[in-house]
């Protein structure tokens, strides 16, 4: 494709944004909590198939799987998408 025919992208298609993704939440007790050490375990208040969140700027954007980045470095975590918020940024 030439330069004549390039589509154009606006200057803030290249900052970064940062995203948030929630596998879940705790509610210990703060003597619970203080009395965390190594090799403690946290229940959280999800399953392991149960879908994860991901956030920008505290807002619920997208809800989606986590699984394992192919070609990427063994263990190395992604996310694929499952819901996406629409331009309302409603997402149910």
């Amino acid at each position: 494709m030439d330069d004549q025919h390039a589509v154009p992208t606006h200057p803030l298609h290249a900052i970064p944004v940062e995203i948030t993704v929630s596998v879940g939440r705790a509610r210990p007790s703060l003597g619970t909590l203080l009395a965390l050490g190594q090799d403690a375990v946290l229940p959280l208040d999800r399953k392991l198939d149960d879908p994860v969140e991901l956030y920008v700027g505290g807002r619920l954007i997208a809800r989606g799987a986590l699984e394992e980045v192919e070609d990427g470095e063994p263990g190395q975590l992604a996310v694929r998408l499952t819901e996406v918020a629409g331009p309302g940024g409603d997402l149910t």
